[in-house]
């Protein structure tokens, strides 16, 4: 119910690999963020943003891809809420989220390219720091990614009630955090509505016909609003909002096919 992974537990992970996992932290105000990164430093940067609820976990098992690791510097981070990262006190304005993931970026991207993945929520707020920072972010994945506004279901009838003082201690310290963001997503996905024309790197949008969380129609909308960006769309009638862990490898050939574009687009900003 934790969505997490102990500093131990990390640990114990990458015990037998080749390629150690390293758990780092910073403060950012009263914000503790929480990473693991695998391999060099001087290769781009690719940096995992995971959904809600959820923690740096649903990303690990990408830091042992020998696949990846010959290209690129793999990172995966706890958002504001989960894993490590103040654990059930959620930050519910994306932009905010997005200052206080980037120093993760700025500690290890070395002057090297860098992409940014983002799975279900996760997807706006990859967004949201390429709006804000589009100078250090060099190409985007988006993975049943929930950046439409007039997608969003409506819950609010019961988000509401739950983030009340009445029902909130009630339920597991992840799902408040949850909650607490879902609650205003819709609005803050309203605020970015006329920043998404501003983005001109490179980008590659997975989505699967069978999510029943995220509208499928979300992958349309991203590609319709990147109107100054290449964005190459895979959409698989079999596949779930789970992919992560369902389609693995659906995340790597993207990540892989982005890389060369986001060098060269790296290069081009020189």
């Amino acid at each position: 119910m934790q969505f997490r992974m102990s500093k131990s537990e990390v640990e114990n992970y990458f015990r037998e690999e080749p390629v150690k996992g390293l758990r780092e932290e910073y403060v950012v105000g009263q914000q503790r963020i929480v990473y693991v990164r695998a391999g060099e430093r001087t290769k781009p940067l690719v940096v995992f943003v995971h959904g809600s609820p959820g923690s740096l976990s649903a990303f690990i098992h990408f830091l042992k891809d020998s696949s990846l690791l010959q290209h690129a510097q793999l990172l995966t981070i706890d958002r504001p809420g989960f894993g490590d990262a103040n654990f059930g006190k959620a930050e519910p304005s994306l932009k905010k989220q997005a200052e206080v993931l980037m120093p993760a970026i700025r500690q290890n991207a070395s002057g090297q390219p860098v992409i940014l993945v983002g799975h279900s929520l996760g997807g706006p707020v990859i967004a949201r720091m390429a709006m804000d920072y589009p100078d250090e972010i060099d190409g985007l994945v988006f993975v049943a990614a929930s950046n439409s506004p007039d997608l969003e279901p409506n819950e609010r009838w019961f988000r509401g009630p739950l983030h009340s003082p009445l029902f909130r201690w009630l339920i597991p310290r992840s799902f408040r955090a949850s909650n607490d963001e879902i609650l205003n997503l819709q609005d803050q996905l309203d605020a970015m509505l006329p920043l998404w024309k501003e983005l001109r790197m490179p980008a590659t949008v997975i989505q699967g016909a069978d999510d029943k969380l995220v509208h499928p129609a979300n992958a349309a909308f991203t590609k319709r609003q990147m109107v100054n960006a290449k964005v190459a769309v895979t959409f698989e009638d079999d596949m779930s909002h789970f992919i992560p862990w369902s389609n693995p490898e659906t995340i790597r050939h993207a990540i892989l096919n982005l890389l060369p574009e986001s060098i060269a687009y790296h290069r081009s900003k020189r």
